[in-house]
């Protein structure tokens, strides 16, 4: 158990960036947490942090030390979670990561924790593709097909995307009939942070027919920004239904191009396959599955 001890502890520090962090975490001093990792280290032979007077930072072999250990508490939690499961109401850390869509994801997450106020909720805001293995998440939401045969999933739901703007915009600028006068309109596109390419708006064409040119008025990485310029009537977008639902009805926003467009975004719940799903895990799938309105 000191091992585990130590293990937790070296977790804390990574996590927190902080000797005096992880100490107060544990009730103990900045020293006494030094003195663990030292030992940790002198025991494994290598150097978990690089220290400075200002930072404290991972090493290599740090960063690979911490995904193992962040799996192995992971494992220790779901056996504690598995003997007491009969005991009371789910509770403990999760660690889940979602895309960038605060105004998806948040609600469905307020809600669950206002249901289960005992469980913690670790949340990694980021269009990045996470490892979920690797870095120790308990699970994550995404979108498209996934083929991780590592990874239990559930599909949460599916959504239309549209290419939108606002009566002012066309008013002033004129309605585009056909994806190739999109060429001579302002428009707002999504960028890949992990890969760093634009998103294609998926038109159906005829089989000889060139990929339109899309103008660029605005690139930007997260779609909640583009949202924002979009509404402001800076030009036209890419978007799925759900962020511009209320503005769609209201009429605020109009839906272009229709005929050339037929494309779903699908959103499902990973997690993985051979960990035990613990009560806090299995609660938290069900809601966000049942509540997350897409």
């Amino acid at each position: 158990m000191d091992s585990l001890s130590g293990i937790s502890m070296f977790v804390a520090v990574a996590e927190t960036r902080s000797f005096t962090k992880a100490g107060n975490l544990f009730g103990v001093s900045s020293s006494a947490v030094g003195k663990s990792i030292a030992r940790m280290e002198e025991r494994l032979a290598v150097r978990l942090f690089h220290r400075s007077t200002r930072s404290i930072t991972l090493t290599t072999e740090g960063a690979l030390f911490l995904e193992r250990c962040r799996r192995i508490l992971s494992e220790v939690e779901a056996a504690e979670a598995e003997l007491s499961e009969a005991s009371g109401a789910p509770r403990g850390r999760l660690r889940v990561s979602t895309p960038q869509l605060i105004g998806l994801v948040m609600p469905a997450l307020d809600g669950f924790m206002r249901l289960y106020p005992d469980i913690a909720l670790d949340v990694d805001l980021s269009d990045r593709m996470v490892d979920v293995i690797e870095e120790g998440f308990d699970a994550v939401i995404r979108t498209g097909t996934q083929h991780d045969s590592r990874l239990a999933s559930r599909r949460i739901g599916t959504c239309k995307q549209v290419v939108v703007s606002t009566p002012e915009y066309l008013a002033q600028h004129g309605t585009p009939a056909h994806p190739r006068e999109l060429a001579s309109h302002g428009c707002l596109l999504h960028k890949f942070p992990a890969t760093g390419k634009i998103e294609r708006w998926p038109f159906k064409l005829e089989a000889d027919e060139p990929e339109p040119l899309l103008r660029e008025r605005l690139t930007c990485t997260t779609i909640e920004a583009i949202t924002q310029a979009l509404l402001q009537g800076q030009g036209i977008a890419f978007l799925p239904t759900f962020i511009v639902r209320d503005e769609l009805e209201s009429g605020r926003v109009v839906t272009l191009l229709d005929d050339y467009m037929s494309q779903t975004v699908t959103f499902s719940m990973l997690w993985p396959a051979s960990r035990y799903a613990s009560p806090k895990l299995r609660v938290f799938i069900d809601y966000v599955v049942q509540h997350m309105r897409i």
